[in-house]
């Protein structure tokens, strides 16, 4: 250096930087102690790590190494700093006083005893004092100023030795220059020994964080490295976004409301997720388990599962090194595709996974259908989502992976043209929005994003195969993930042991709950009976199967136009005409001739809109895939043959089991007997069937007769008249059959399971 640039070394060539850092061979006591001392370095700046001095390469351990002292740094916050300015002006009193706040770290100047109680001044005149005053530090703002909740000590120092790693070595000791000149009264001497680590080291421990920071951009305006000061405003404003990104979602993602059709209370997301079955196959098929019934391999895949986690979506490895930068998540309705949507959000935005993603922007589908029929561009796009990134120059310029995730395809009801839609990939100029989602989804707007893309089956594959690098399907729970829903839902473990113990009485609901979805239903059912009057579980299963089929009809007005009662009461009942006469012929696949056969329903409507069935694909040959639909579990199948059976005959006094009945007015038309005549015929083709197939229908059959079930199916009931209940003489039919059959144990059994759908109702009208 030039000037009155302090020497680096002593008159015996001792190096100053090396003493404050402890890494001389130097004997302290070869030195009076009357005219000079050196103090050793506080405990709480050493960082642990042994590296050469100027190492600036190294500046990567900043994190961990200022762990060990953050609450030195954190310690001194802005008004100390301050206060240590003021100081100055006295010597006597600031000299005892910054030994005290510095917590041991001293300039060579001074020198203290054994106890600390005393310190005495080694500077020789008070003239000298005074022309050696420093210079008064020089901040950009005042630092009275709240500092943004998201300068933390990790970010301060991994920023500004970002920043100084992009200097030459002979800038960087012109900065070291500046310093020194400016600061003098923090060094012992030149930091021009220093590393990179214990510059910022030294700066963190005397400023705070925010001081820090304007401390380094003030210098390096001075020294002309615009640029760099740009650099780090960005960096700054990037973590300020990234911060106030994570916020938002906590509170958009943290709760979850699982009282369907109403404003029940929302409760904490955590209280309620179970980890998910999610496999890395795909096209997998229902769950083909049933309680009476044999059903084969639906498909054809002979590859064992893969089971993966949500910790494997989007890892580093997967992202690094198999490039994988477009995910499709598949899976039927009720499976849970957006609560492990949810749970991967809420995991990134509280910190506990993905950080190697630096900023996360969830774009629904649900909420980009209301940007359908305008232009805009991608960056107006992620504005409009989140107004606290208008802030950034350039959303994809960070130290990190940008992730897109986009929940629910299925729920955009416009076609979507991948082949004659012209390429598209300019990120801040706006175009149709049908190119813009179009191109997001073939992978031209994200240059180093990345994409997660949810979907039920069908939809899902009108995704371009050029733009999807990994495929996985989330399946529902497994039996142990099951218990564990439970036991969330139900925190006390009486209740929680009572619904399980129900569960696994009944075959056909413990299968059931490999459905997140009818879980969900199921527990709304307990929750409702064990807040009531009444604390006993329902023996009826089949209120349960259509509260889930209204529920999966209430999510329809998120993917198709709204129906009216009647349009909706045709489509259950010519979806159900399909389901009876597949029933009959002892069929799971749904074909072409059965979709006839019921009334032509359209696929797109029972697959993606309604939910109730769903697509696979078939692999019969080495290079030929066939397309197989077919309901979302073989017991929704016989439910919705009961429901066809129970409106044909309500609504148009129809019985499928012989010629129409005629009709006559009202008060002649002796219900009663009509509809026994039709729960009879029922009962004797359920007996005659020895393969079961129709054992779970006769049961939804007898329970859609019930006061609760007819209510919750007012809605797709045309008949105006006030039909008496058969509920009595059903069960009395159910228990002559019975005692005519006690000789045959398995006939007996599928009798009572029908007599437990009437139970409730039977000990209700007898208490009246």
């Amino acid at each position: 250096m030039e000037g009155n640039e302090p020497d680096d070394t002593n008159s015996d060539g001792f190096p100053f930087g090396e003493g404050v850092s402890d890494r001389g061979d130097f004997n302290v006591g070869e030195f009076d102690d009357d005219l000079f001392y050196i103090p050793e370095r506080r405990p709480s700046l050493d960082l642990g790590h042994e590296h050469s001095p100027g190492d600036d390469a190294r500046w990567w351990f900043a994190e961990d190494r200022c762990q060990s002292a953050v609450l030195s740094y954190t310690s001194m916050g802005s008004d100390e700093a301050m206060h240590l300015e003021h100081s100055m002006d006295d010597q006597e009193e600031s000299l005892t006083r910054v030994c005290l706040e510095s917590n041991g770290s001293f300039s060579s100047d001074y020198s203290f005893n054994s106890d600390c109680e005393k310190t005495t001044c080694k500077i020789g005149s008070k003239e000298e004092r005074v022309s050696g005053r420093p210079k008064k530090p020089q901040f950009l703002r005042d630092l009275n100023e709240p500092a943004h909740p998201a300068t933390t000590v990790a970010f301060t120092f991994k920023a500004i030795c970002k920043t100084l790693e992009q200097m030459p070595e002979g800038h960087l000791r012109r900065f070291k220059e500046t310093l020194w000149t400016n600061y003098p009264q923090f060094f012992i001497a030149s930091p021009q020994s220093m590393d990179l680590v214990d510059l910022v080291d030294r700066l963190l421990e005397y400023f705070n964080l925010q001081g820090s920071l304007q401390i380094v951009q003030g210098l390096l305006e001075e020294m002309g490295q615009g640029q760099l000061v740009h650099n780090l405003q960005e960096l700054c404003i990037q973590n300020e976004v990234r911060f106030e990104l994570r916020r938002s979602l906590k509170s958009k993602y943290g709760d979850v409301n699982e009282d369907f059709g109403t404003q029940g209370e929302k409760k904490p997301f955590y209280d309620i997720f179970t980890d998910l079955h999610m496999t890395a196959v795909a096209d997998n098929g229902p769950n083909i388990q049933h309680e009476y019934r044999n059903i084969g391999k639906l498909n054809s895949h002979h590859k064992p599962e893969q089971p993966i986690s949500s910790q494997d979506i989007f890892s580093s490895t997967s992202i690094e090194d198999k490039c994988v930068k477009a995910l499709l998540m598949t899976g039927m309705a009720g499976t849970g595709k957006s609560m492990a949507v949810q749970k991967f959000i809420l995991d990134w935005a509280e910190e506990r996974s993905h950080q190697h993603i630096y900023f996360l922007f969830p774009l629904p589908f649900r909420e980009l259908t209301a940007f359908q029929g305008s232009e805009i561009s991608m960056l107006d796009l992620i504005n409009q989502f989140y107004p606290y990134t208008k802030r950034l120059k350039d959303i994809c310029a960070v130290d990190g992976h940008v992730l897109f995730v986009m929940d629910g395809l299925d729920e955009y009801n416009q076609k979507l043209d991948f082949q004659t839609t012209e390429i598209w990939c300019a990120f801040k100029e706006p175009t149709s929005f049908h190119v813009l989602l179009v191109n997001l989804l073939r992978g031209n707007l994200l240059f180093n994003g990345l994409l997660w893309v949810t979907s039920r089956p069908l939809r899902a594959h009108c995704m371009p195969s050029e733009g999807v690098h990994q495929i996985m399907e989330v399946q529902g729970f497994t039996d142990a993930q099951k218990v564990e829903y439970f036991k969330k839902r139900f925190m006390d473990p009486v209740q929680a042991d009572r619904v399980m113990a129900y569960i696994n009485s009944c075959k056909t609901l413990h299968i059931m709950c490999h459905l997140p979805l009818f879980c969900s239903v199921l527990s709304q059912v307990f929750e409702r009976r064990f807040t009531g009057q009444r604390g006993d579980l329902p023996q009826s299963i089949t209120p349960i199967y259509t509260q889930l089929l209204l529920e999966l009809l209430s999510k329809r007005r998120f993917r198709a136009p709204a129906r009216t009662p009647n349009q909706e009461r045709d489509f259950l009942v010519n979806l159900g005409k399909t389901a009876w006469l597949m029933l009959e012929q002892g069929q799971v696949k749904i074909s072409g001739a059965h979709w006839k056969a019921g009334g032509g329903v359209a696929i797109d409507e029972a697959v993606v809109n309604s939910g109730l069935c769903t697509e696979f694909t078939v692999k019969q040959f080495v290079m030929y895939n066939d397309t197989v639909h077919c309901f979302i579990h073989s017991t929704v199948q016989e439910y919705m043959a009961a429901l066809y059976v129970f409106l044909e005959f309500r609504n148009q006094g129809l019985s499928v089991f012989k010629e129409p009945l005629k009709r006559r007015l009202s008060q002649d038309f002796k219900m009663n007997r009509e509809q026994l005549k039709v729960y009879s015929s029922a009962l004797e083709r359920t007996l005659l069937c020895e393969d079961g197939r129709l054992n779970i229908f006769l049961r939804f059959l007898f329970g859609m007769a019930l006061k609760s079930n007819v209510e919750l199916l007012k809605p797709f009931i045309s008949s105006s008249e006030n039909w008496p209940s058969v509920v009595q003489n059903t069960a009395a039919l159910i228990r002559k059959k019975s005692e005519s059959l006690h000789n045959h144990p398995k006939t007996s059994a599928i009798l009572q399971y029908c007599l437990d759908e009437l139970t409730a109702e039977i000990s209700t009208a007898a208490s009246n």
